[in-house]
């Protein structure tokens, strides 16, 4: 099996082009499927490759596992697919673009589960969104047991990495750098009214950080009423339709928006209106959407303070040494974490299988399950009698224990003493080296 990733991110692209190659997650299904199907008719002809899409404000990735030792031409072919599902040329996207094999994908997949190529470094919210994405792949049947193994890996090195480094701790979240650039602009943030244009996770935890502000009002605009009327319910804020927007746009002295529209939301002249109205007094707006949901033109006004998640770069990229030995630590969790999924392929590989490994294994794993299920009829028996449960358990880990060793003790007392001693390194090295906790080590 080989692994491939093909993706553009806040690094490698503007954020209009990054707009092109954003996906809304119940696009997600559909696009996977074009995607395979470009794969098995298109040229060298790639059948049931395995693949997911993580698509968010500062990344799309798409993520592939095939049957091949090559999977340069695959790649190639998922990048010409890319390039004309955003309607550019292979060449531009190429330019901005970044592609990874095999364990290069684990060190930036793990990476990006952990926070570490995120632009507020540390930030949790990106776990949640490669784990929506996986399920999304899952539901459209298109994860197979390579990736999975890989996603699964990245979110058991990410929470290792949440739960044993500081790398979350000093971090400054793009909702709270908002609330930061609003104090600079406005003297008090209790006299201003906040205007929150959707209602998806983004916007909830921008309005938690403003409200924490008691702003004189707050509002959320929302595309469906029932949805914004529950978050402004949990406020104490107003609700308003999304296309009454344009008619109340000048009430408010900030207008911060994140919605899953493809197209702009707000436009240069509905702001300009605004302006007019509020007697060109300040607005504050704040463009957290993939695409964009501000037209960029508005940033041209005179009395409009508008910044977009690449503006807010600066603000969040803060407190960096404090998380330096952070990340050191993260990296030798993820080094550790490469090192595991590389060897899991290996064992999946023909010359594995090839050699016995794997069915070594594989009767291993038959043989343990046959004792276990013999010792734990023998308890459920003696339970069923009425036999003490102190007893019941001593007698059946004792059981386990005697059936697990049995074989090795015979080895260890039969042959002569160059053999004995092999097998006394042996059984050293497989059951008295110190137990390490490494995750989803199975096949």
């Amino acid at each position: 099996m080989a692994v491939w990733a093909l993706g553009i991110n806040h690094h490698t692209a503007p954020l209009d082009l990054r707009g092109r190659f954003a996906f809304a997650l119940d696009q997600i299904a559909p696009t996977l499927h074009g995607l395979r199907e470009s794969l098995a008719n298109g040229s060298g002809r790639h059948p049931g490759v395995e693949t997911a899409i993580i698509s968010t404000c500062n990344r799309t990735e798409i993520y592939c596992a095939a049957p091949t030792s090559t999977p340069g031409p695959a790649l190639a072919h998922t990048l010409d697919w890319l390039a004309h599902s955003g309607g550019v040329s292979p060449a531009l996207l190429r330019s901005h673009s970044y592609s990874l094999e095999n364990s290069l994908v684990a060190r930036h997949a793990f990476r990006v589960a952990s926070g570490l190529d995120s632009m507020v470094l540390g930030e949790a919210q990106i776990l949640g969104q490669m784990k929506d994405a996986v399920r999304a792949a899952e539901g459209a049947g298109a994860l197979g047991t390579t990736l999975n193994q890989l996603f699964q890996r990245s979110f058991a090195v990410a929470k290792e990495v949440r739960t044993s480094t500081d790398i979350g701790a000093h971090s400054i979240s793009m909702a709270a750098a908002a609330v930061r650039l609003a104090s600079q602009l406005f003297e008090d943030l209790s006299q201003i009214r906040v205007l929150f244009v959707g209602a998806g996770e983004m916007i909830e935890l921008c309005t938690t950080h403003f409200a924490a502000k008691n702003p004189r009002q707050i509002t959320i605009a929302n595309r469906t009423l029932e949805r914004g009327e529950k978050l402004a319910t949990r406020l104490g804020g107003e609700v308003m339709r999304l296309a009454d927007l344009p008619d109340h746009l000048h009430e408010y002295d900030a207008v911060i928006s994140c919605t899953a529209s493809s197209l702009p939301i707000i436009g240069l002249g509905a702001v300009e209106r605004a302006l007019k109205k509020r007697r060109h007094r300040p607005m504050f707006m704040v463009d957290l959407a993939v695409p964009r949901d501000i037209e960029p033109e508005v940033q041209q006004l005179q009395d409009v303070y508008l910044y977009t998640v690449d503006d807010l770069a600066s603000v969040v990229q803060t407190a960096q040494a404090h998380r330096q030995a952070a990340v050191a630590q993260a990296e030798a969790i993820i080094d550790a974490g490469v090192q595991n999924f590389m060897h899991w392929m290996e064992l999946r590989s023909p010359a594995a299988q090839d050699g016995g490994v794997v069915p070594l294994i594989q009767q291993l794993n038959t043989q343990t399950d046959a004792w276990r299920a013999l010792e734990i009829a023998r308890a459920k028996k003696r339970l069923a009698k009425g036999e003490d449960i102190d007893t019941v358990l001593e007698a059946l880990s004792r059981g386990l224990t005697q059936k697990m060793l049995h074989g090795t003790m015979a080895e260890l007392r039969a042959g002569d003493a160059e053999a004995r001693a092999r097998t006394a390194q042996a059984v050293s090295r497989l059951f008295l080296r110190s137990q390490s906790k490494t995750p989803g080590n199975g096949l």
